[in-house]
């Protein structure tokens, strides 16, 4: 396998730990990044070793990059991945895959019209985490799966984060900020999602950042922040998923557990790559900890990138993939759709379960 030169547009907070993995895959190098803050992309190339700096226009134009990670706020997310298809460049972008469903799918069409790949995170559930999870489901630990429970219960983001007002704007909220893990991982074990309905709401019309750079600073919330819903798997299970930034006082709640006709599973928070992996089944009293397959369980975003280059040389499919991100997208807009309008919502979009991750590899080498 030969190394693909990657570009990185975006280099905010979640770009160090892209640019720190880039460099462990042998697939991948990492030749430059860009931003519109030149100065922190300067800081950001010299703290990860990066030789280039380049202006957004020089990335695309650039005949040396065949990939790029597309980090940029989700409200141009597909604006640059269609600029970096059009420039004959695949593309790798944070979530969500788009900000509306008719960018996510203009976002595929112009891939597909280009003979290009399009990947998007989140890639946690290459994590042994839930790949345990996976390889229990599949070789039917807890009987056929049947029902499972999804809870993501926060107080929202303007006591830490540093600019929390897009969290409350459109294309917010707790729904479209941490959906995607909780979905992602739900498909990857129970497959592509049939129907959902929702229902939505808010606890305030207005909040105040409390972090320090903006503290005092009164933000409106434009978004619903407690989304919840029921979501019917094609294979037959039943979910149920809560995302909210409405819990003030904590919650117990496990992050998703999946109930079988054999037993329970627990699955570890799908916003890491680790354990601990449980199951209780049918008769028993204690939960059993189940070994973690060997792999990834530290921070290894950038993974889903190093799988699509792998993907582009060998013609597979790859895992982290935009088919699988615009079927979130959908999905994550048909709990607001269905609580608008007090309906059912019925999938248009499918996609393939993404294949489960080899254990026989090497660490940072994912040739199969």
């Amino acid at each position: 396998m030969k190394t693909m030169k990657v570009g990185i547009i975006g280099c905010g907070k979640i770009s160090g730990i892209y640019m720190e993995n880039c460099h462990r895959f042998e697939v991948l190098e990492l030749v430059a990044v860009a931003d519109l803050d030149r100065q922190r992309a300067e800081e950001q190339a010299a703290a990860y070793n990066v030789p280039n700096v380049f202006s957004v226009d020089e990335m695309f134009a650039s005949p040396e990059i065949e990939l790029i990670i597309n980090l940029t706020i989700p409200a141009v997310h597909a604006e640059v991945c269609i600029r970096a298809l059009e420039s004959g460049k695949h593309v790798y972008v944070e979530k969500p895959l788009a900000v509306t469903r008719e960018e996510g799918h203009a976002v595929l069409e112009t891939a597909k019209r280009k003979g290009l790949l399009v990947g998007c995170a989140p890639e946690t559930f290459f994590g042994s985490g839930i790949q345990t999870a996976l390889q229990l489901v599949e070789d039917g630990i807890i009987g056929k799966p049947v029902a499972a429970t999804a809870f993501m219960m926060s107080r929202g983001h303007e006591f830490w984060h540093p600019d929390p007002e897009f969290y409350y704007a459109s294309g917010g909220g707790p729904m479209f900020d941490m959906g995607p893990y909780y979905l992602t991982a739900l498909v990857q074990l129970l497959g592509p999602i049939k129907s959902i309905a929702g229902m939505t709401g808010k606890a305030m019309t207005e909040r105040t950042i409390t972090s320090e750079k903006k503290r005092g600073q009164i933000i409106p919330v434009d978004i619903p922040t407690h989304v919840t819903g029921l979501l019917q798997f094609e294979q037959g299970a039943i979910g149920t998923l809560i995302t909210s930034f409405d819990v003030f006082g904590g919650s117990a709640l496990p992050p998703i557990e999946i109930y079988g006709t054999h037993g329970t599973l627990q699955v570890p928070d799908p916003n890491t790559f680790g354990g601990p992996v449980r199951y209780r089944l049918m008769g028993e009293h204690e939960w059993t900890e189940a070994p973690l397959l060997p792999g990834y369980q530290q921070n290894t975003r950038g993974i889903g990138v190093a799988d699509m280059a792998y993907a582009v040389q060998s013609g597979r499919a790859h895992r982290a993939s935009g088919e699988l991100a615009n079927h979130v997208l959908e999905a994550m807009w048909a709990f607001h759709d269905s609580s608008d309008e007090q309906t059912f919502y019925k999938m248009k979009s499918t996609c393939q379960r993404p294949a489960a991750l080899p254990v026989n590899l090497p660490l940072y080498t994912l040739d199969q």
